[in-house]
């Protein structure tokens, strides 16, 4: 090699060329390919046209904007969320440190997402929503497949078992366990109880990948993993405990603040959510959901979410 090169950019074509040697590449062809190659730009590294041309509004109502970008956003920080799971759980000699990182990360979306449903809940004139809705059915927010793999990811599956079912429940297989998940109850027909449209559509989707995501993640969820390498541990427990609150009180609470704003005047808008109850099927109290329920006391779990609600009700 030309001994008249520069010794750092010397070095960094021999590391090339050993990298590419093993893959049984020619260097040179690559390096000739980068010479013809057009410069990155950002809004085609982060494809801003194709991101920009996914809003497609059903009506004319300008708020309907609104209602699709944030949903957008949330289904990105949920995406988030699930990469950091993954790489907790595929990582060999998993260390405190790198398991703390992950989880403040995680803890960080999830602070986004319940500080930023303002966004939505006063962005949008009720008024608009009450009427652009309507062309939605039977779509709902209920069917976001990604943040029930935030779950499945997140805890041993008996832990997600709605708590009436949860006693009869403990050591049966994972596929009855499936049938009994709390969020299945939260689309039933107020009059028949009968499943909804939204609901069988979501269920046919995605039924079968929660259940062979369950079986994967039964042994490597997060829950399993504070179990086998950091029980204990003070400053994993802090932040275990804090993302299980955020996941599973400050977010439904942040749903349940919308709800009562654009729904709560008229009983008849309930059915008009894609079948939902939400009065029965978002207040933390009544689902009861503990991700890692040994880190919390007895009567911390029999208020699950009240001093959460005190505390924003005391903010209003």
């Amino acid at each position: 090699m030309d001994s008249s090169l520069d010794p750092t950019l010397r070095d960094l074509l021999t590391r090339l060329q050993q990298k590419y040697d093993v893959m049984g590449q020619d260097l040179t062809s690559y390096l000739d390919g980068l010479l013809h190659a057009d410069y990155l730009t950002y809004w085609d590294y982060i494809h801003l046209d194709t991101l920009l041309s996914l809003q497609n509004p059903k009506t004319s109502f300008p708020d309907e904007k609104v209602f699709i970008i944030y949903h957008q956003i949330t289904e990105l920080y949920f995406n988030l969320v699930l990469w950091e799971m993954d790489q907790l759980s595929h990582k060999p000699d998993l260390d405190e440190k790198f398991f703390v990182a992950r989880l403040d990360r995680m803890i960080r979306y999830f602070q986004n997402l319940c500080a930023s449903f303002d966004i939505m809940t006063d962005g949008m004139e009720r008024e608009q929503f009450l009427n652009f809705r309507m062309s939605l059915l039977p779509a709902s927010g209920f069917q976001s497949a990604q943040y029930r793999l935030i779950e499945l990811k997140s805890t041993d599956m008996i832990n997600l078992v709605d708590p009436v079912s949860r006693p009869g429940m403990t050591g049966k297989p994972l596929s009855d366990q499936l049938e009994k998940l709390y969020w299945r109850s939260g689309a039933t027909e107020l009059s028949s109880g009968k499943k909804t449209l939204t609901l069988r559509q979501f269920e046919e989707k995605y039924i079968q990948s929660f259940l062979e995501i369950g079986k994967d993640f039964a042994g490597k969820n997060l829950w399993q993993i504070y179990v086998r390498n950091f029980e204990g541990r003070e400053e994993v427990i802090k932040r275990m405990r804090e993302f299980d609150l955020l996941a599973n009180v400050f977010w439904p609470l942040s749903h349940m603040k919308s709800a009562a704003r654009y729904l709560h005047k008229d009983p008849e808008d309930i059915k008009a959510t894609g079948g939902t109850n939400w009065q029965k099927y978002l207040p933390p109290r009544f689902q009861k959901i503990h991700f890692f329920p040994t880190l919390w006391s007895d009567t911390e779990k029999a208020e699950w979410g009240r001093p959460a609600i005190e505390k924003a009700m005391s903010r209003s």
